[in-house]
């Protein structure tokens, strides 16, 4: 599922408003890190803003204003306030849970795990032990 959304800042630089803005697929950086990026420098960057300067630190004290979201992601917006920590939370569970549908696939054939629930637990429960046990190496 592609999580889109046009990200936006505005702020004022010597008199003058700006209000640059970008639009990202962020399935390719949660993939990666399971976490967001930073939206100001990525702004920054995609809008030719040196990252060293007076501009970008006065960018840096305004709130990102998040748009046209696509995906998931829509569902944790607010007045175009994005709650991260509940995003990431629903895509590492979303992540999740198509990790375990490929796994009764490919072992069961079964198309929908969501239609064995004793089964799914089953297939969390040990999903979350691998992952404390791995968290203890």
């Amino acid at each position: 599922m592609k999580n889109i959304i046009t990200a936006t800042i505005e702020f004022y630089f010597k008199g003058e408003k700006y209000t640059p803005s970008i639009t990202i697929e962020l399935g390719n950086h949660m993939s990666a890190n399971a976490c967001l990026p930073n939206f100001h420098a990525l702004i920054a960057t995609e809008n030719n803003i040196d990252l060293y300067s007076y501009e970008y630190e006065m960018m840096l004290s305004e709130n990102i204003k998040i748009s046209h979201p696509e995906g998931l992601i829509a569902e944790f917006i607010v007045d175009g306030i994005l709650d991260t920590h509940a995003f990431k939370c629903a895509w590492l569970e979303h992540r999740t849970l198509k990790q375990l549908q490929e796994i009764a696939k490919q072992h069961m054939e079964i198309n929908d795990l969501q239609q064995h629930p004793e089964l799914e637990k089953a297939l969390r429960q040990a999903f979350r032990l691998g992952q404390h046990h791995a968290s203890k190496d």
